[in-house]
């Protein structure tokens, strides 16, 4: 989801970032827990009070989506390991020019590596194979993750830093449902193979994204015990091996799908994996919480699954929310983080470290106490007020409001002010963008209620700056808005 949702397609927030000592896992004989980071944002974190969540709460590794220099530079000296990622957009360049591939390598890995950040890993790409991409991908994605590895070899990096392809689960299928009767999809067959038997060649890994949750939002007749861990799903038997989750399940069909064309010992990472809180009847808390819990109960027995028996590798997606994700798979891509935008704990996880508790993060600073709503005296008949409606949803984020979501419960008037807030929040509170036609007004009172949170927005740390803001207010903006909002009222 995580990487659906940033290349385009449906990526992913949920929150279990625990307090888990290294050596509860290491003693414990479990694979290194990870978490994604992800940077679509319109107001992030501090990149440095970023890696001190992660490292508060225990986890030993973090994978990025891009080498952003804000998180990279946040990463230097932490000890945390890192798998970079090259986004699908340059994958075209990376495959048709080695002297690219080389630049690319020197300026994100080489260079931070001497800074002391410890890459171990480099994705190539992000889900590129993606059936909703159509092929977009197929052509590039190997010779890219030839030419990068070859950089690699170049730079002296060939035995420190492994490359990979993190790739969404409907690469493979079964027909009958059971594991053992899977293999990889017949239309990207070959082109799977080739860099399977790249990465096996190389000492690389198979990265994959598994998703229960995704199999539910799309399909109204899949058995929703079976995405948990609670054994109150019915069992699938498959000759001697009986499933009782689907985690188990699909990835077991990827090993089936390995062992039949030769790859069978092949390592394999669990790149994302977790349950949005918001967006969906079916994304929330409580269930984000039993399906992140039940997770993390599960791999922390090292046993792994009835096909890999032992330690599994996994990196928790997401750790905080993007308000700045595509929603085209659906509203619930925005709410996949572990923390809300401003890192806060959803909820709570037990790790297995007795009294444990997630730590949110530290020293956020907020913008004013104050909120945009609609004005009591403007009529919910006035025709024009849904024009103002959705030019505020169009610009921030509405997708916390419908039908069983945090907000879904607020009235008409309400949901136009939540509306309005999130507009005016994602433009720094500027006055002019809380004019809406007259219709909106600033007050001091928060009007937030039950599990509907009206938000404040954070400062922007300086670390961001360089990065292309979307939605920051300035002149051209406030402009833009005082001209629209003219345009409607004189229309």
């Amino acid at each position: 989801m995580g990487s659906r949702a940033r290349s385009g397609r449906g990526g992913a927030a949920a929150l279990f970032v625990a307090a888990v000592m290294v050596v509860s896992w290491s003693a414990a004989g479990v694979g290194a827990i990870g978490a994604n980071w992800g940077t679509q944002a319109s107001h992030p974190l501090p990149p440095d009070t970023v890696v001190k969540m992660l490292k508060d709460n225990g986890f030993q590794k973090v994978k990025l989506f891009d080498a952003e220099d804000g998180t990279m530079s946040a990463l230097r000296e932490s000890g945390l390991e890192v798998m970079v990622g090259i986004p699908n957009e340059l994958l075209a360049i990376m495959a048709s020019s080695m002297k690219a591939a080389d630049k690319w390598v020197e300026k994100n890995v080489s260079n931070y590596l001497n800074k002391g950040c410890n890459v171990r890993y480099v994705a190539v790409g992000n889900e590129p194979f993606l059936s909703t991409y159509n092929g977009s991908f197929l052509l590039t994605t190997f010779p890219a993750l030839k030419n990068i590895q070859s950089a690699l070899v170049k730079a002296g990096l060939g035995n420190q830093i492994k490359v990979t392809v993190p790739q969404n689960a409907d690469v493979y299928d079964t027909a009958t449902g059971k594991p053992s009767d899977g293999d990889f999809r017949t239309d990207i067959h070959d082109r799977i193979l080739e860099i399977v038997k790249f990465l096996s060649d190389t000492g690389g890994v198979f990265t994959v994204n598994i998703y229960p949750f995704i199999s539910l939002y799309i399909d109204p007749n899949f058995p929703a015990e079976y995405a948990f861990f609670d054994g109150r799903s019915q069992p699938v038997v498959d000759g001697s091996a009986t499933y009782t989750n689907m985690f188990d399940a699909n990835h077991d069909t990827l090993i089936w799908a390995l062992k039949k064309n030769g790859y069978g010992n092949l390592p394999i990472v669990i790149g994302e994996i977790g349950w949005p809180t918001d967006g969906d009847m079916n994304a929330n808390a409580q269930l984000a919480q039993r399906f992140n819990q039940g997770f993390m109960t599960h791999i922390a027995t090292g046993q792994g699954t009835p096909m890999r028996p032992g330690p599994i590798d996994a990196y928790l997606f997401s750790l905080i929310d993007e308000d700045d994700k595509s929603i085209q798979p659906g509203n619930f891509e925005r709410h996949w983080g572990i923390y809300t935008y401003d890192g806060i704990p959803k909820y709570q996880l037990n790790f297995g470290v007795p009294n444990s508790q997630i730590k949110r993060a530290s020293g956020v600073k907020y913008l004013d106490k104050k909120w945009c709503v609609l004005k009591p005296t403007v009529s919910l008949d006035d025709p024009k007020l849904p024009d103002t409606v959705s030019y505020a949803c169009a610009r921030a984020d509405c997708t916390s409001l419908g039908y069983r979501t945090s907000c879904g419960m607020l009235d008409t008037r309400s949901n136009i002010s939540y509306a309005y807030n999130s507009f005016y929040q994602k433009n720094d509170q500027d006055d002019v963008a809380c004019g809406f036609s007259g219709y909106a007004t600033t007050t001091g009172q928060d009007p937030s209620t039950g599990t509907c949170r009206f938000g404040i927005m954070i400062e922007v740390d300086s670390a961001y700056s360089w990065k292309p803001r979307r939605v920051r207010s300035n002149y051209l903006l406030v402009l833009l808005l005082a001209l629209v909002h003219l345009c409607v009222s004189s229309s």
